[in-house]
């Protein structure tokens, strides 16, 4: 199976749009998987007017204090990085529950074993299916902090859904930015695919993912969404590539029938026909970089 993950740095570019109209294509000629690792802002389900149904729930590991051991040492708050742990001179400690990540560092440091580990529940794991498309979507909990665990766990859950599929191609849809959940969506791929639009911002944020590919030794190409609004930024995207040896998977123009899309909650192949040439032909540059 070879997985695929759509990045791009900046919010609001269009990785949503390509992830899901890549997927519908895919799943013309293959199983297809398609992963909504934006956890913190899921919509692909919307795009594709898929009903999830619940998979699992995800949890995260947090502190639990037995103060008949405790001895007011403080060492659990001094090891806390987060500052979820607030400790005064002989006073117990108070736990901040929000603020934990579940690193565990104060299970590890206390020395008469009072902390324990117990759990909170930080999201949620859906599933669902329409145009051939299997999504596997991971959705952070109201309030939570811990999107990263949860696009980790979203990425660990679509492996082991997939060994009943025996999907052919996983399409990752991952958040904006370059963090943790960013990270977590792109480890393991085969392919990144990153998606820019001809501004300034995109362009810096285009730089810093693609920074994050070459550390992971990954295989990647730009796609160019909304080249038309600005022809003269966007030959400078054209530039940058050409100077890195980075390939260009195609152009794609700004118009309404992206908007009625959207708005629909249907693949833009579906809404118009004549881009599913424009797909096709991205496919094929992609099969061909990873050969």
């Amino acid at each position: 199976m070879k997985k695929i993950a759509i990045t791009g740095g900046k919010g609001g570019v269009g990785k949503s749009m390509v992830a899901t109209s890549l997927a519908v294509e895919f799943a013309n000629n293959y199983k297809t998987m398609l992963v909504d690792a934006d956890a913190e802002c899921p919509n692909d389900h919307l795009l594709l007017s898929i009903k999830r149904k619940k998979y699992t729930t995800v949890y995260q590991p947090i502190p639990k204090w037995d103060f008949v051991k405790c001895t007011k040492c403080g060492k659990c708050a001094s090891i806390c990085k987060q500052n979820a742990i607030i400790f005064a001179k002989d006073k117990y400690p108070a736990f901040v529950r929000d603020a934990c990540i579940g690193c565990k560092a104060c299970i590890a440091v206390c020395p008469t074993g009072a902390i324990t580990e117990t759990k909170k529940e930080i999201g949620t794991i859906y599933t669902g299916k329409n145009y051939n498309v299997n999504l596997v979507s991971s959705e952070l909990k109201l309030g939570e902090l811990a999107s990263g665990e949860v696009v980790a766990e979203v990425r660990k859950y679509s492996d082991k859904i997939n060994e009943k599929m025996k999907a052919d191609i996983m399409v990752i849809d991952s958040a904006p930015g370059i963090g943790c959940p960013v990270i977590a969506s792109l480890v393991g791929t085969d392919y990144i695919v990153a998606v820019t639009e001809p501004t300034p911002s995109a362009l810096f944020d285009l730089k810093r993912v693609l920074y994050l590919a070459n550390h992971f030794g990954t295989k990647h190409g730009i796609l160019i969404n909304k080249f038309d609004l600005a022809e003269n930024f966007y030959k400078k995207i054209e530039k940058f590539a050409k100077k890195n040896h980075i390939p260009i998977l195609g152009r794609i123009p700004y118009r309404k029938d992206f908007i009625s899309s959207t708005i629909k909650m249907k693949p833009v192949i579906k809404i118009n026909p004549k881009y599913k040439e424009l797909f096709e032909n991205i496919i094929n540059k992609i099969k061909v970089e990873l050969r």
